[in-house]
């Protein structure tokens, strides 16, 4: 029992952190997060109203904050952007067309999305919702290219001119 009660005391004490948050406030970086994300969602949204494809979703709100607020992390890269949203909604896809979409579905699908993330190489968190976008609206395939493929491409690019607008950054730090 002591080994037991001494087990839950150490798995509660990893719960504690270790300190204070290593993120620093930087005004200009503020700034460029809030110039990325109102330039890519509100051409996401410019390009949905002028043509007849949804070129944007709620996940593409959180992938600005990676590629425009962490622009050096690795899950905000280009490969992470475009490959996360890709790979995640093509698991998504396969589930509700050949299981459905209950919540053991939704379930599934975005555990398997999460592996076939990090299989691939291209965790992206917020594609992690693909799955559950994909099945509360009831897409059929074309969901892949628009909103997905296209919208995170648009991401990704405007990440690239964004980002390098400011010579203390240089964005990607990789490709592949």
């Amino acid at each position: 029992m002591a080994t037991l009660s001494k087990a839950i005391m150490a798995y509660v004490g990893k719960m504690k952190g270790q300190g204070r948050s290593p993120l620093k406030i930087a005004p200009a970086n503020a700034w460029m997060g809030f110039a990325g994300g109102f330039v890519a969602i509100g051409l996401l949204g410019l390009l949905t109203e002028w043509s007849s494809e949804a070129w944007i979703m709620a996940p593409f709100g959180a992938s600005c904050v990676l590629a425009f607020g962490l622009w050096d992390a690795p899950l905000s890269q280009p490969r992470n952007i475009v490959g996360g949203h890709v790979v995640s909604a093509i698991v998504g896809l396969a589930v509700y067309h050949l299981l459905g979409g209950g919540p053991v579905c939704m379930a599934l699908a975005v555990g398997l999305a999460i592996a076939a993330m990090i299989l691939t190489k291209t965790t992206h968190p917020p594609a992690g919702a693909n799955p559950l976008v994909v099945m509360m609206a009831g897409s059929d395939w074309s969901f892949l290219l628009a909103p997905v493929l296209l919208g995170a491409a648009s991401i990704a690019a405007l990440a690239l001119i964004v980002n390098n607008l400011n010579r203390k950054r240089r964005y990607p730090t990789f490709w592949f």
